[in-house]
């Protein structure tokens, strides 16, 4: 988990750019917050493959065909467009900087409220999404906010609870 995630359950937090090894495989946290004010990606090197990192797992920061929505942690210390903007550089200094051939692997995809034109598809490659995504379209940081923050969809109704029962690691009882 992410350092200063506030997960109430038994964890490693990782600080961005350190590493776990897990056998012949790697990881390394990386700081891509703006879905939420804290938040990982987490770039996989198996070494049996190669020296090279493999695949990247994005959570809810770069979806297939679309990014992760800023609103739904809203009731953190920062506002919507703090929390928009962070991901805009998140995504572009620190994802789409990685190799283009890199595979792509987010939390969600069609059918989850994390985004909002997220594509059936479980994987991508940030080369691809980051020539076809339409959220990565904007030419800008302004353009990229205003692009995110338009004709956002309404939160899940429990949303609170999700976000609680992701810090606790326990379902409450109307998720269950």
């Amino acid at each position: 988990m992410p350092e200063g995630s506030g997960a109430a359950f038994v964890h490693r937090s990782l600080a961005d750019g350190e590493f776990l090894q897990l056998g012949n495989t790697m990881i390394e946290a990386i700081a891509t917050p703006g879905h939420a004010p804290v938040h990982h990606s987490y770039l996989v090197t198996d070494h049996r493959r190669g020296k090279e990192p493999w695949l990247v797992l994005t959570g809810d920061s770069l979806l297939v065909g679309d990014v992760g929505r800023p609103d739904l942690h809203a009731a953190s210390e920062k506002s919507l467009e703090e929390l928009a903007r962070t991901l805009y550089r998140s995504l572009n200094e620190r994802l789409l900087t990685l190799p283009d051939h890199l595979l792509v692997y987010p939390a969600h995809y069609a059918g989850s409220v994390c985004g909002r034109a997220l594509s059936g598809h479980p994987a991508s490659s940030i080369g691809f999404e980051g020539r076809h995504n339409r959220a990565l379209a904007a030419v800008s940081e302004g353009e990229f906010v205003e692009a995110v923050l338009n004709d956002i969809p309404p939160a899940p109704e429990q949303q609170a609870e999700i976000v609680a029962a992701n810090r606790t690691g326990e379902p409450s009882a109307t998720l269950a």
